[in-house]
């Protein structure tokens, strides 16, 4: 069973940045798929960002892309979320997840991934 820890949201202004990290319990962490989702209050869960298990393929949203940005440092066993340019629409709470399923395809859909973070508030105030 693989543990998922967000942490790194807050209360941030209009045009700041904001680094979320996800930390992941398991030793076999190279061979996950992660990716980040947000939920807006009221809203389903949508996709943001996600990256392979090699660590080059990636994927971003186009509402953030080149605004954020997703890596992961397998020897920590950690994923991070760049936040920059922040804007009131990104208020959200911002979740991590990890599959090891092979469902790259899919990857915008929040049942293609197995395991899931607790959450963690990201707030842009204007």
């Amino acid at each position: 069973q693989l543990r998922l820890v967000e942490s790194g949201g807050g209360l941030v202004q209009v045009g700041d940045s904001l680094r979320l990290s996800c930390a992941a319990s398991t030793h076999t962490f190279s061979s996950y798929d992660f990716a980040w989702f947000r939920q807006r209050l009221g809203e389903e869960r949508e996709f943001v960002a996600a990256i392979r298990w090699e660590g080059t393929t990636r994927d971003v949203a186009d509402p953030v892309k080149g605004r954020f940005t997703i890596s992961r440092d397998d020897r920590r066993h950690s994923v991070a979320l760049q936040m920059n340019s922040l804007k009131p629409e990104d208020t959200a709470v911002y979740y991590c997840a990890a599959s090891t399923s092979g469902s790259w395809s899919a990857r915008a859909r929040a049942r293609s991934w197995e395991y899931w973070g607790q959450g963690t508030q990201v707030t842009v105030s204007s």
